[in-house]
C-alpha cells in the first residue's frame, strides 16, 4: 500500500486534559526539556527510564528545575490521569492515600508510582501549547500558524472557539510545526550532537516511535480501525516510506519525520468534526427567538470511548437534565450558556464551562478535569480530580482549594504584626496633636523606604504625566 492511504492525526485528549490552561514554566523549554531527556536515560538503574518514578521527577524538578513541589506533582499527577486505569484501581489509591496520617507517609506512597519516561517528556513539552507570545500578542495571530490555518466551524455566528485545548487545528498546527523537537526529544543521547540536536543520519529507536503514539494515531483510508502510530510505522509494508530498518531495529530520523508530516491530516474526532458532521442532539427546546440558536453535538455514535466529545452552545433560559449512554466517558464542553439550570449526571470524562452566565450546573463525577474559563456569576456543584478556573468572577466566601501553606504562614505573620501595631497604638492614648504629629512620622519613614527600597519609581510611574510633557507629547 502506498503512503497516501494511511492518515495520521494528533489525538485532542493529551490536550484536552494534559495541557494546562496557563503559561509553562519557564525550565519546560526545549533547552532544558533535552537536557532531562539525557540525563533520565543515562540514568536507567535509577529510577529513570524506561520507568520515571515519582522521587526521581521530585528530584529533577525540585533540584534541578528549582519548581515547587506542589507544582511538580500537580504534574506528575495529571499526567497520571491520562493513562488507562480503572476506576476500581483509582478508588483504591485514592483510600490508601486517604489513610495517610502524616505528609511521610504520603510521600512514601507516592514514591511506588511511575509514568512511562519518554512520554512524560512529550507531555512536558506539550504544556508549551498555551505559552504566551508577546509577538503574536502585538499582531493578532494566533495558533494555528498561517501555512497550516484552517477555518473551524463556529460555535455561534459571532464567536470562533479560540480555547487551544479544545481546537485540534491547534493540536495539528503545534505538533506540525514542532515535531523536529518533539522527535528529537527521544532520541538516545548517542543520536544527538553535542549542542543536543540531531544529524541526517539519527536513528530513532522503536521505543521512542512508541511513546510518539502518546500523540499520534491513525488508520488505513476507508478502513474503520484506529491503530496507535508505531503500530502503522511498523507495518511491513510501509518500512520504506517510514524508514524502519529490521537490521538495526530503528528508524531513519529524516525519513520518519518526513512520513509523519506527509501523513498528518485533521482529526476525525476532534471537535471540528463534531460540530460539523456530528450527531445533532434535541435536548434543548427549539423555541422563538434566541433559543433558535441553541446547539447540542456529539460523535459517540462513530468514536471510540477515548474519543468521545459533547459540545453545548448557547442554551438560554433552559432547565436541561440529562443521564445518558452518550455522556458516559465524554469530553464535555459547554459554552455561551445562559440563565439556564443544566444537569449532566453521567460520569464524564472532563468538562470545560466556558463563556456561560446566570447559570447552574449540576455534574456527574468527572474523571479529569473540571475548568471554567471566562464565566460570571455560574454556581457548580460536582466532584472532579482537579478543577482550574480562569478570567471567572465564580462570588466565593474563601479562595477554592485554600491557599498554600507557604503563603498562608507568611499572610498569618503579617497580620499578625498589624494586630499588634494596631494595639500598640490604641493603648498609647495619644491626643489628637500627638496623633497628627505621629502620622507625619510614619510617613516620612514610609517615604525613606520607598526611596532605599527603589520602590518609590513604581507609584511615581502610575501618576499621569503632566500636559505638554515628553511623555505625554509621545
Amino acid at each position: 500500500m502506498d503512503q497516501s492511504r494511511v492518515l495520521l492525526w494528533v489525538k485532542a485528549e493529551p490536550f484536552i486534559v494534559g495541557a494546562l490552561q496557563v503559561p509553562p514554566p519557564s525550565k519546560f523549554s526545549l533547552h532544558y526539556l533535552r537536557k532531562i531527556s539525557t540525563y533520565v536515560q543515562i540514568r536507567a538503574t535509577e529510577g529513570a527510564y524506561p520507568r520515571l518514578y515519582w522521587s526521581t521527577w521530585r528530584h529533577i524538578a525540585c533540584g534541578k528545575l528549582q519548581l515547587a513541589k506542589d507544582l511538580a506533582w500537580l504534574y506528575f499527577e495529571i499526567f497520571d490521569s491520562l493513562s488507562m486505569k480503572t476506576p476500581e484501581e483509582r478508588l483504591e489509591w485514592s483510600e490508601v492515600l486517604s489513610n495517610c496520617m502524616s505528609e511521610e507517609e504520603v510521600e512514601k506512597q507516592r514514591n511506588q508510582l511511575s509514568v512511562d519516561t519518554l512520554q512524560f517528556l512529550l507531555f512536558l513539552y506539550i504544556q508549551q501549547l498555551n505559552k504566551v507570545s508577546l509577538r503574536t500578542s502585538l499582531i493578532g495571530e494566533e495558533w494555528p500558524s498561517p501555512r497550516n490555518r484552517s477555518q473551524s466551524p463556529d460555535l455561534t455566528e459571532k464567536s470562533n472557539c479560540h480555547n487551544k485545548n479544545w481546537n485540534d487545528y491547534s493540536h495539528q498546527a503545534f505538533v506540525y510545526d514542532h515535531l523536529s523537537d518533539l522527535l528529537e526529544l527521544l532520541l538516545d543521547p548517542k543520536q544527538l550532537t553535542a549542542s543536543f540536536h540531531s544529524t541526517h543520519s539519527s536513528l530513532v529507536s522503536r521505543e521512542a516511535v512508541v511513546a510518539l503514539s502518546f500523540l499520534i494515531e491513525g488508520t488505513i483510508s476507508r478502513a474503520r480501525k484506529i491503530y496507535p502510530l508505531h503500530e502503522l510505522a511498523l507495518w511491513q509494508p510501509l518500512h520504506a516510506d517510514s524508514g524502519f530498518s529490521k537490521i538495526s531495529k530503528t528508524f531513519s530520523f529524516y525519513k520518519l519525520e518526513t512520513w509523519l508530516r506527509s501523513c498528518l491530516t485533521g482529526n476525525p474526532f476532534g471537535t471540528s468534526a463534531c460540530l460539523k458532521s456530528g450527531k445533532k442532539l434535541a435536548w434543548a427546546h427549539q423555541v422563538e427567538g434566541t433559543t433558535k440558536r441553541a446547539k447540542i453535538a456529539c460523535n459517540t455514535h462513530v468514536a471510540p470511548r477515548m474519543h468521545r466529545l459533547v459540545v453545548m452552545s448557547q442554551v438560554y433560559k433552559q432547565t436541561l437534565a440529562k443521564s445518558s449512554d452518550t455522556l458516559v466517558g465524554a469530553h464535555v464542553k459547554i459554552h455561551r450558556c445562559n440563565e439556564s439550570f443544566i444537569y449532566l449526571l453521567s460520569p464524564l470524562r472532563s468538562v470545560t464551562i466556558e463563556k456561560c452566565r446566570n447559570s447552574i450546573f449540576v455534574l456527574g463525577p468527572v474523571g479529569t478535569t473540571l475548568h471554567l474559563h471566562s464565566c460570571d456569576n455560574v454556581k457548580v456543584i460536582a466532584i472532579c480530580r482537579r478543577l482550574s478556573i480562569s478570567s471567572t468572577t465564580g462570588d466565593t466566601t474563601e479562595i477554592p482549594g485554600g491557599l498554600p501553606s507557604v503563603y498562608q504562614k507568611a499572610l498569618g505573620q503579617r497580620e499578625q504584626k498589624i494586630q499588634i501595631w494596631q494595639k500598640t497604638v490604641k493603648e498609647a492614648h495619644l491626643t489628637k496633636d500627638q496623633r497628627k504629629q505621629f502620622q507625619v512620622l510614619v510617613e516620612n519613614k514610609f517615604y525613606e523606604w520607598l526611596i532605599n527600597t527603589g520602590h518609590r519609581q513604581q507609584l511615581d510611574s502610575l501618576v499621569p504625566p503632566a500636559a505638554g510633557s515628553k511623555q505625554a507629547a509621545g
